[in-house]
């Protein structure tokens, strides 16, 4: 009875919505219809409408978005006989479908994501061995111990799990290479990892040949090992002690999976996130989609392998000879393969690791052109959409995974169209100022609401539009290339733990200011149109803003390629460890605040004020998570400071054993929960309007703040100023 219920109100919603998206109304009516739905939509949201509310209101913002599409196909496309505004306007109009696709593809992803899973009992008796991968090329010794300390610090039986360090970079070929240099760089290099596999009990593991990048390497891991499960880290991602223990457990209860993921996290702004300041505040881009999205491809049972912090069972791996290696995107490829043949996966929504992103600019760019590249390798060889052995859902998932990487083009469309009528008079679309308002502005209101219903917590307003569009300028030429030529791409590994001693525009940042110029003739070319042509001032100006509106965006861009010095040089990462700073023969109660593979900063009562000075040395007493054969790791103070609750130590650590990184491992990376709750400290959904506003007062500074770099106004090494109006709006 209940079911046939439901059946029947979808089926009354779905006659109300096409009788809604047909009717012919007027532009009055229709902005009235638009604005109510946006009234309901911010009603429901207001009261946090959830289950069958939540789709009544996404249903209701799919009625507007499919009237606008209904008035751009049947009113607004230019006629074919004028070509020269055709050919834009139709390229707009592909690029708007192609938006509305994937908004709807979203829509059936995302739209009641998985609840986050808890984790199965494991059997003691029954544990599965696994081996532990940590595949590298060129990172070095210090980034490569601390995440095998932290691998082999799992919480797992000893005689259970294997630590592999799989070295890339010093092969055979590498070390016979013809390059006198090179050669002599890569036999140093294995001599070198293979001391530090010795003494941190860890298996080193090279091969003849770089065949097919990561993935040729995991499979000379797979022929090598013989565990019934397969872990993978890259080399920047430091496990916390209860990864194994969180995950090992979906395999003994489900023999049919292939695939237990985990979230990336990072203790490092992305180039974004630190050159506007907003890695406190803010969540960052891969939460929403590894918080929402990861979810709702998991219900689906579509959730893919991201090529780190993941478990695999080597049984399945078996059957497609290891991992697959057509695309540059080995991982996502690799997942296709094994759901086409029936095997499940499952998504962890915790972070269990602790990973690195790109400093640069340059890096962040160079890593999404890889991504980009290989998803759209994905879509020429396997094309998902008609993959055969994949269910109708997973199709739609991989999809939506695949094609999302083609915005750049849609992108690119909607930076020039207004510039398009603006400069050479070509009507893009054929219709009134007055029904290019009514129409848009609802359609625009509507889809931000549905956004924010769809990921709020998770991605502020105009940020994907922001990241969208700093991708775009770079991303369209590498998509091109691909889809031209499929096997031209290659695998380059993301450089980590860059140097960032000056405040400069990077070096890829000059195209962002021409397009700024650019469309700030735009803004005058709108000026000089509306005084010449007054009969057209209705459809100039609506255009106009529109071409504001990719000039905000724009602005904003110019801090994003404006890079701010850093003089750190690793990461911090705030905790609450109680420990004991001992020096000399005297031992005093302390916290440590905040720590990073280099260093801590320790707080100290000020009646130790005398002992402690700058340059002395100590040692740092603490409880470690894991069990370690030692609790005390030699410091040296390297600043002293004070705040109303007594010293604060800044010291950096004096690593004279292979003990040490493994203290230093489990001050860092140890505890998840401190991933969990700084996530959680972002997650907060700032609303449209006031999303909106705090984006516009971003742009605004960040315009000015890019300006003074490019023109050499920003004093070249500064420390990072402060964004008081940032960090306010998003409290």
């Amino acid at each position: 009875m209940r079911a046939g219920l439901i059946v029947a109100f979808w089926a009354v919603a779905a006659v109300l919505i096409i009788s809604i998206v047909a009717l012919p109304i007027s532009i009055q009516a229709h902005l009235v219809a638009g604005l109510t739905v946006v009234a309901c939509m911010i009603i429901l949201k207001f009261f946090r409408a959830q289950g069958i509310w939540r789709l009544i209101a996404l249903a209701l913002g799919t009625a507007i978005v499919l009237r606008y599409v209904f008035w751009r196909t049947t009113s607004t496309i230019p006629p074919i006989t004028e070509i020269a505004s055709f050919i834009p306007g139709f390229l707009l109009y592909l690029a708007e479908m192609y938006s509305v696709m994937m908004l709807f593809l979203s829509l059936f992803v995302v739209s009641s994501p998985l609840k986050s899973r808890k984790a199965p009992q494991i059997d003691p008796e029954n544990l599965p061995t696994v081996d532990v991968f940590v595949p590298t090329y060129n990172e070095g010794s210090d980034l490569l111990a601390t995440t095998l300390a932290a691998a082999k610090a799992m919480t797992y039986p000893a005689d259970k799990f294997t630590v592999w360090l799989l070295d890339d970079g010093g092969t055979d070929e590498k070390c016979n290479s013809s390059n006198a240099k090179a050669a002599q760089e890569a036999r140093e290099r294995r001599a070198e990892l293979q001391a530090l596999c010795e003494v941190m009990d860890v298996k080193y593991l090279t091969r003849a040949r770089n065949l097919h990048a990561k993935a040729g390497n995991l499979n000379n891991g797979l022929e090598n090992s013989t565990g019934d499960l397969v872990a993978v880290f890259d080399a920047d991602h430091a496990p916390a002690r209860s990864f194994l223990m969180e995950t090992v457990g979906y395999f003994t209860k489900d023999k049919n999976l292939f695939l237990v993921q985990t979230p990336h996290f990072f203790i490092n702004p992305d180039p974004l996130e630190r050159n506007l300041g907003t890695f406190q505040t803010m969540p960052s881009e891969n939460e929403m989609f590894y918080g929402v999205i990861q979810r709702g491809l998991d219900k689906w049972d579509a959730a893919f392998f991201c090529g780190s912090a993941a478990v695999l069972r080597r049984e399945a791996l078996q059957e497609t000879n290891g991992f697959s290696g057509v695309s540059i995107t080995e991982d996502c490829e690799t997942a296709l393969e094994l759901h086409s043949r029936g095997w499940t996966s499952v998504y962890v929504d915790k972070p269990l690791i602790a990973g690195l992103q790109p400093d640069s600019f340059a890096s962040f760019i160079g890593q999404r052109s890889r991504w980009a590249q290989g998803m759209m390798q994905i879509l020429r060889y396997k094309f998902p959409p008609l993959k055969r052995g994949l269910k109708i859902s997973q199709r739609l998932c991989y999809m939506s995974s695949s094609m999302f990487w083609l915005f750049p083009f849609s992108r690119f469309c909607f930076l020039i169209s207004p510039l398009c009528y603006l400069f050479f008079s070509l009507e893009i679309f054929t219709a009134s100022g007055g029904e290019f308002l009514a129409y848009t502005f609802t359609y625009m209101m509507v889809n931000f609401m549905m956004q924010n219903y769809l990921y709020g917590r998770y991605r502020w307003p105009w940020i994907s539009d922001l990241y969208e569009y700093i991708q775009t300028i770079y991303l369209l030429p590498a998509v091109l290339s691909v889809i031209a030529n499929p096997s031209k791409p290659t695998f380059k590994v993301t450089a980590k733990n860059e140097s960032m001693e000056e405040s400069r525009v990077s070096e890829l940042g000059t195209p962002y200011f021409i397009i700024f110029g650019i469309l700030i003739l735009g803004v005058i070319a709108t000026g000089i149109r509306v005084w010449a042509e007054p009969y057209k001032a209705d459809l100039t100006l609506v255009t106009g803003a529109w071409n504001v509106l990719n000039l905000i965006i724009a602005g904003c861009a110019l801090g994003v390629v404006s890079e701010r010095a850093t003089r750190r040089h690793s990461h911090r990462v705030r905790v609450e460890r109680p420990c004991r700073f001992i020096i000399g023969d005297e031992a005093i109660d302390a916290v440590v605040r905040d720590v990073s593979v280099g260093g801590a900063r320790v707080h100290v009562p000020p009646s130790a004020e005398p002992k402690l000075k700058k340059g002395a040395a100590g040692t740092l007493e603490f409880q470690p998570f894991s069990n370690l054969p030692i609790q005390h790791l030699p410091m040296e103070i390297r600043k002293v400071g004070m705040d109303d609750k007594g010293l604060l130590l800044g010291c950096r650590f004096l690593i004279e054993k292979p003990e040490h990184r493994r203290m230093i491992a489990d001050l860092v990376f140890a505890n998840a929960d401190q991933w969990s709750q700084f996530q959680k400290n972002r997650h907060h959904d700032i609303g449209v309007l006031r999303g909106t506003l705090w984006f516009f007062m971003v742009a605004f500074y960040q315009t000015g703040r890019g300006l003074s770099y490019f023109f050499g106004l920003q004093k070249i090494g500064a420390s990072k100023p402060s964004a008081p109006s940032v960090a306010s709006a998003a409290k």
